[in-house]
């Protein structure tokens, strides 16, 4: 398996966002995305992508999102590999005596393999619950 840096192309985020079953944006939309993430790591074996995840944020904030393994491939650590790549990208930004956040928003049931990472769940002792909103047009 071999893990590739900043080369998530349109083609391969839809194939695999179809392969889990996930809604896709407009091709616009999608393209946009894919040109604003701050990084993006897929995992690809031989000549096919088999997994993505992306970060995006600010600098101080950081969000991942899109984290996926093709069902074909997954339970084979490819996944746990790509969040550390992502986290990594944070940690090596993140200054002497200075503080990130990274957020992320778990599919239903997947909670703990990120907890097995050291995210927390929200509520906890120092945030409230998580919110998101939804817009469609």
């Amino acid at each position: 398996m071999e893990y590739k840096e900043n080369v998530l192309c349109f083609e391969d985020y839809c194939w695999l966002r179809e392969s889990v079953d996930w809604l896709l944006f407009s091709k616009e939309h999608t393209q946009e995305a894919l040109h604003n993430s701050l990084y993006t790591v897929t995992a690809v074996d031989g000549n096919q992508t088999v997994g993505m995840g992306r970060l995006i944020g600010d600098g101080m904030y950081y969000m991942i999102v899109d984290i996926v393994v093709h069902p074909a491939y997954q339970k084979k650590g490819i996944g746990m590999n790509i969040t550390n790549m992502l986290v990594e990208y944070v940690k090596n930004r993140t200054p002497i005596d200075g503080r990130s956040s990274i957020q992320l928003i778990a599919e239903k049931g997947k909670e703990n393999f990120y907890e097995k990472i050291g995210f927390k769940r929200i509520p906890h002792d120092y945030c409230g619950s998580g919110m998101r909103k939804v817009i469609h047009k």
